[in-house]
């Protein structure tokens, strides 16, 4: 994330070590960094409103909100590029609000880039329609953005059936799984070198590794 009160040193530590970062789109938290332009502050504070507001106004189009999601997306990847030294490759969103209406319908993400499906799902753990759904988003995605196969979130992780069935994905096709190591059960998970267990002898590899490097220029991949 850009803009936040850690942002500045979070960059450093991860272009001295080499970590893979991409941008953390961030529409539904406040900026917290000292001296954020007051448009930009403005700007983000609508799309808070508006986003958090209920929780479908992600899937509505909100035509008197172009311009601030226009400005905010832009001064997000800009800031991106001025810690980092390059621009991001590989975008996902707080509160996966890099999926909105707005953000899709605008086109608002680089041509070329790496972008965090919709959560995975089989038939049965949520309804048709919202399958369909993602099934709609992920297939406009694909034809603009470089995604993996699936993605899952890690819990939960009873029963095993779960994890099984996730990392059998895996063998086969690319598989993406977020964790979010400040909840104690996750983080016992990774700690105790689980995921390994689990894995086996299937490969875990960085996004750098699996999607070949490029450069996003005025929409146009062009590789590197």
């Amino acid at each position: 994330m850009v803009f936040m009160d850690d942002s500045q040193r979070a960059a450093s530590t991860a272009v001295g070590g080499g970590i893979d970062a991409g941008l953390h789109l961030n529409f539904t938290t406040h900026f917290s960094a000292p001296g954020a332009a007051p448009a930009l502050i403005e700007h983000q504070q609508r799309l808070c409103g508006y986003l958090r507001w209920h929780r479908l106004a992600q899937i509505m189009f909100h035509p008197g909100l172009v311009r601030s999601f226009e400005y905010v997306v832009l001064s997000q990847i800009d800031e991106f590029h001025r810690l980092y030294g390059r621009a991001p490759d590989r975008l996902d969103g707080h509160h996966h609000m890099h999926l909105c209406a707005n953000v899709l319908i605008g086109r608002l993400l680089p041509a070329g880039t790496i972008v965090r499906r919709n959560f995975s799902f089989r038939p049965g753990e949520k309804s048709f329609g919202n399958r369909l759904y993602r099934k709609v988003v992920d297939g406009a995605l694909a034809r603009r953005h470089r995604l993996t196969d699936f993605f899952f979130a890690l819990p939960p992780i009873e029963p095993e059936s779960r994890l099984q069935s996730i990392f059998s994905l895996a063998r086969q096709s690319v598989v993406e799984m977020e964790t979010h190591p400040i909840n104690a059960e996750e983080y016992r998970f990774l700690e105790r070198g689980e995921i390994f267990r689990w894995t086996g002898s299937t490969r875990l590899v960085s996004f750098r590794s699996f999607f070949p490097p490029c450069s996003v220029v005025e929409s146009q991949l062009v590789p590197s």
